[in-house]
């Protein structure tokens, strides 16, 4: 997993997916950050897809981002209602695909049943617990949402906590949240 192409270093968000009480939640810090200086704060990383059936957030590079967004939108017009198939079939391509496989980014896509995180490499990962989470602050934001998860707190709070904390700790997030729920 060291290969820099295939996997580089995740500078400048956070994403969040958490499923609890029948509801998903898709969380998305705003900052984008071009080595050590911020150069936006409110960035859209979070979108709803097929109808509002499904959130996609992205970390990586934003044009590498809306390159697969754009793929997955397209596999799940050509699979409704089958958001795996749809994930894996974009792996598959992502993978294979000589222009694809050059894209930088990582997506976590979900709907209200699953969560999945999609990567270049032909991984499509259903977390345990229903939580994932992405990007440089991916690590802090997940493991702040598995100790709350348990608790009375339902999936958007403890959604926007869990992003608070990695806000809190990671340099390259900030607290300009974008929450999509399904």
């Amino acid at each position: 997993m060291s290969n820099s192409s295939t996997f580089p270093d995740w500078h400048g968000t956070t994403i969040l997916a958490v499923r609890k009480g029948g509801k998903t939640v898709v969380a998305g810090d705003g900052q984008v950050s071009m080595g050590q200086t911020i150069v936006k704060g409110t960035a859209r990383k979070v979108r709803k897809l097929a109808g509002g059936r499904v959130i996609a957030g992205f970390a990586g590079s934003t044009a590498d981002a809306f390159t697969l967004i754009e793929r997955l939108e397209a596999k799940l017009e050509q699979y409704p209602e089958q958001l795996a198939r749809a994930c894996v079939d974009l792996a598959k391509d992502w993978r294979t695909d000589r222009y694809l496989r050059r894209l930088e980014a990582m997506l976590i896509v979900a709907d209200q049943d699953q969560i999945f995180t999609v990567t270049g490499v032909g991984d499509v990962l259903e977390p345990e617990h229903g939580v994932a989470a992405i990007g440089s602050g991916g690590n802090y934001a997940l493991a702040a949402a598995r100790a709350l998860i348990d608790t009375d707190l339902d999936a958007e709070t403890v959604a926007r906590r869990a992003m608070a904390i990695a806000a809190e700790i990671c340099v390259y997030t900030n607290g300009e949240l974008t929450v999509e729920v399904v």
